[in-house]
């Protein structure tokens, strides 16, 4: 165990009743003498424990006439502080910068004990590594903005420039949750503008400002049917669903694939059927082309349509040579 471990059972043994021995201390935490010397003076120096020799039984404890003493700060073993530090990295990899301001001295200080126990920081840079697709990057101010409303339960005025009509709107809206897919960020908030749930990617929140008020809330049964009952990210009621049949190639991996919850799959010899709820059809369509030749939409009709005539546009951009 690190030092970080030691000392958070070297202080439950020190609150013993009968002081424990130096003997009982060395086989409790499977280290030398010279070891625990060491713990016991670093914390006497550094967190300023009353800790004191008792020499009848030839052990330490806290000095009875002293305070109660608790360690400082919160207390997390190796394994724990490795699970920190890398969903830390798993971010910073995901979205760099994002939280910088707010978890970066949470973070010197994770490093600095798990140094102190002998691991090294830059084994765990080259050992996790996580490569984004698509990703459309956040400013981390816009970020920390939508969260605090969302936490704090306000509302917010916002400029928002959205894709589908390349123009810029000011909103009041009330933020319900902040949703992550597919490595980017989104805010589901109620519009007063629309009078209705909204969705809005925040790479496209060209400007923030809390206003005074109180927050229109949505109880999470609406939230949840909201973003989750149809396919991606365009949310919504589920209207239809697609029934696709993929070829035994591609049906090795889509088998393994969770596009839905409600999604319901089993294979027909070696073709995997597999059927997903959807209300807009802009994002189920675009993941249908992503399979190329390898899948079929059986129905409806109009999403089968809707994908043929697409092939056909996309093939016409390549006519067979001459």
């Amino acid at each position: 165990m690190n030092r970080a471990e030691r000392i958070f059972h070297l202080h439950r043994l020190l609150q013993s009743r009968q002081p424990p021995s130096l003997a009982r201390l060395m086989e409790e935490l499977e280290v030398s003498r010279a070891t625990i010397k060491r713990d016991i003076e670093y914390m006497r120096d550094f967190m300023r424990a009353p800790i004191a020799y008792d020499p009848q039984s030839n052990g330490y404890q806290y000095a009875q006439d002293a305070p109660a003493f608790e360690l400082p700060g919160l207390w997390f073993n190796e394994s724990e502080l490795l699970a920190l530090l890398t969903m830390e990295q798993l971010l910073e990899d995901v979205q760099p910068g994002l939280l910088a301001p707010t978890i970066g001295p949470l973070k010197t200080r994770i490093r600095a004990l798990l140094e102190s126990g002998g691991q090294r920081m830059d084994t765990l840079r080259r050992r996790i590594q996580i490569q984004p697709l698509a990703q459309r990057g956040s400013h981390s101010n816009t970020f920390q903005a939508i969260a605090e409303a969302t936490l704090g339960e306000h509302p917010v005025r916002i400029e928002y420039h959205g894709r589908a009509r390349n123009t810029a709107t000011h909103r009041i809206v009330h933020p319900q949750r902040l949703l992550y897919y597919r490595d980017n960020w989104y805010l589901v908030a109620w519009c007063e503008q629309a009078g209705a749930l909204r969705t809005f990617a925040l790479e496209r929140i060209r400007s923030s400002a809390a206003i005074a008020g109180t927050c229109h809330a949505l109880d999470d049964a609406t939230l949840d049917t909201h973003i989750g009952a149809a396919f991606g990210i365009f949310t919504g009621p589920a209207e239809q669903w697609a029934d696709l049949r993929f070829t035994p190639e591609h049906a090795r991996w889509v088998a393994d694939e969770r596009w839905h919850p409600d999604q319901v799959g089993h294979f027909e010899g070696e073709y995997y059927r597999l059927r997903v709820p959807y209300a807009d059809p802009t994002e189920l369509v675009q993941e249908i082309l992503r399979h190329g030749p390898g899948v079929e939409v059986l129905a409806p009709e109009a999403l089968r349509q809707r994908v043929a005539a697409t092939l056909r546009a996309a093939a016409a951009q390549y006519p067979a040579p001459a």
